[in-house]
């Protein structure tokens, strides 16, 4: 049995903290931790699928182990040129492929010339800093990635803010100028040890042909809060929910669709459910994020994986969960949004903490600071 990632995390408290500061960048998406969202037995990009061929499934189920211990920051000395996505480590070779069809995240900045960078810590340490890197002007993706083929665009320095969901959240200008496929770099070293990560997201750029944060702004509403991962193929006549709740807690949207054989695979019904809430919900949109005219255009792509989900500005502090309601008459649980401190909750709500799925049993609100979290309050959290 191949260990998956959450197990490592409910062990967390037995064993070293040195040895557990696990994490990688997930938006944009971390090169391995997309394999792992396509599948590690059966990844549906042929970059993935050679990935696997190369390295075998167990460097997608260790997404979050691309570390190394260089002394001070003598990165190069141990993660050498052309390994540099796979962080040096022999178990990672296969994701160091030079090739242009790795899977990218579209990047669109806000009207400032901004993006959010979000790192998933699945074990949260004291940070020295984060290092953002960009391939240069002229970089070609056939070729193994060096160092001298980067450039620093930005710095975070001490711990940034956390979220409830240990998540990561940064924002940075983007660098001027840049369009079609990059690579963004990422250094997580952590200043109560010598580790350290490395995290390496396919980028496309997408800015109309002008330099981010020029005039006129650009018109961005949106802001991803997740996104639609399907594991499986549904039988037909399932159904598919989207609800959205506000902030409160309370329901405010519903939208569903019902699913026949020619929609029901994996790559189908999260583009089927994305059409109907994109042209349904005043909330929420689904999809993969562009710029079109200096307005942000969300489109829905066929994939298992892709889909984001994202909030208007407009309805600050509202969820979602996805339903599933097979076809064959059997329940499948919902797929639940991420826990996260300052959120209110109702009885019988799903969320994922640590890996894990919990029921609310008493409606309430975790206040920030109050460490209400899912696994230390079975008064209010039942672990399914």
């Amino acid at each position: 049995m191949k260990p998956y990632w959450h197990l490592s995390v409910m062990v967390l408290s037995s064993l070293s903290a040195q040895l557990w500061a696990h994490g990688t960048m997930e938006r944009p998406l971390n090169r391995v931790y997309g394999c792992y969202l396509e599948g590690p037995e059966a990844p549906k990009s042929k970059a993935c699928q050679d990935a696997r061929q190369i390295g075998g499934t167990q460097a997608m189920y260790d997404w979050n182990g691309i570390n190394q211990n260089p002394s001070g920051d003598q990165h190069q000395a141990v993660v050498p040129d052309g390994t540099l996505c796979g962080g040096g480590k022999a178990e990672f070779r296969g994701f160091n492929q030079p090739r242009a069809d790795w899977p990218a995240t579209r990047i669109v900045p806000d009207a400032k010339g901004n993006y959010e960078f979000v790192y998933r810590a699945t074990a949260p340490h004291a940070t020295q800093y984060f290092r953002f890197y960009i391939t240069r002007d002229g970089w070609r993706p056939e070729q193994p990635l060096k160092w001298s083929d980067l450039e620093l665009f930005g710095t975070i320095n001490g711990t940034p803010r956390l979220d409830g969901d240990k998540r990561y959240r940064m924002t940075l200008p983007l660098p001027a100028g840049k369009s079609g496929r990059h690579i963004i770099y990422n250094v997580w070293k952590r200043s109560d040890s010598e580790e350290a990560f490395y995290s390496c997201s396919d980028v496309m750029f997408d800015t109309d042909g002008q330099t981010p944060g020029a005039k006129p702004p650009l018109a961005n509403p949106w802001k991803e809060i997740g996104n639609v991962v399907a594991h499986e193929d549904l039988p037909a006549n399932s159904t598919v929910t989207l609800r959205v709740f506000d902030a409160l807690g309370h329901d405010a949207e519903s939208h569903s669709v019902k699913l026949t054989p020619a929609n029901a695979g994996m790559a189908n019904w999260p583009y089927e459910l994305a059409r109907k809430v994109n042209a349904t919900s005043r909330a929420i949109r689904i999809g993969v994020a562009s710029q079109r005219q200096r307005q942000v255009v969300i489109t829905p792509v066929q994939s298992a994986s892709a889909n984001r989900v994202y909030l208007n500005d407009g309805y600050p502090g509202y969820g979602y969960n996805i339903d599933l309601k097979k076809g064959n008459g059997g329940i499948v649980p919902p797929l639940p949004a991420n826990w996260r401190e300052g959120a209110p909750y109702r009885a019988g709500q799903l969320v994922s903490y640590q890996g894990r799925s919990y029921r609310c049993l008493q409606p309430h609100t975790a206040t920030v600071g109050s460490g209400w979290t899912p696994s230390s309050q079975p008064a209010l959290w039942q672990a399914l």
